[in-house]
């Protein structure tokens, strides 16, 4: 099957956009808006980017109608946020804020969640979520502005906070973590059937291309 997605609809192409990355790992992101509202939402378009600076990215789509959805809106104004992440524990509550709810109404308030004061952003953490991280807007680069387009926001992070539970000396443990990724359609994973795969040597490499590595 050969496809040139400029031949389907947009709506089929995401499908088939998020049908064949899998898994995809959750950002869990919280903001305020200027006046102060909290706000709160998962998406899976989610990785890190750097160790220098500390980095991380997400990246969420336009509403259908063309509109940003409430998180986007939010960073473009305090160029802050908080990625808190999604496990066994949370996700089903995780799900819940995933709810269309008016532009000012709090995800904290209507699915019961605990928000946690950060110390070095205005957005608030989530107490039920095992890692929190706090960041400040490095670039915002917008794909489309049209209906499903992308942006993806990149955050310096300037605070990192783990549960005592899963910090492990600065070694997290995904046996301890037990996060979830977000598959196709409906369908999530937890991270319970794994294997290890040590990375090998490249043979008879010569002294100088090990330099370059």
């Amino acid at each position: 099957m050969n496809i040139d997605p400029s031949s389907m609809p947009v709506r089929e192409r995401y499908a088939l956009l998020i049908a064949s990355i899998l898994p995809r790992p959750i950002a869990w992101v919280s903001t305020i808006s200027p006046k102060g509202a909290a706000n709160l939402a998962p998406f899976s378009f989610f990785t890190g980017i750097s160790a220098e600076p500390m980095t991380l990215c997400f990246a969420p789509a336009n509403n259908r109608d063309g509109s940003n959805k409430d998180t986007l809106i939010n960073i473009r104004e305090t160029k802050q946020f908080v990625v808190n992440l999604a496990n066994e524990d949370n996700a089903e509550i995780m799900n819940k804020t995933s709810a269309k709810y008016p532009y000012g109404v709090s995800e904290f308030e209507k699915v019961g969640l605990t928000p946690l004061p950060s110390l070095r952003v205005r957005p608030p953490r989530v107490k039920q979520s095992p890692v929190q991280m706090e960041c400040e807007l490095l670039q915002i680069i917008t794909v489309n502005e049209g209906p499903l387009g992308g942006n993806l926001v990149i955050g310096k992070v300037v605070m990192y906070h783990a549960d005592d539970n899963i910090w492990n000396g600065g070694n997290p443990r995904h046996q301890d973590l037990k996060t979830i990724g977000r598959m196709e359609g409906i369908w999530y994973t937890r991270t319970r059937d794994v294997f290890e795969m040590p990375r090998p040597d490249a043979p008879n490499q010569p002294p100088e291309a090990e330099k370059n590595q």
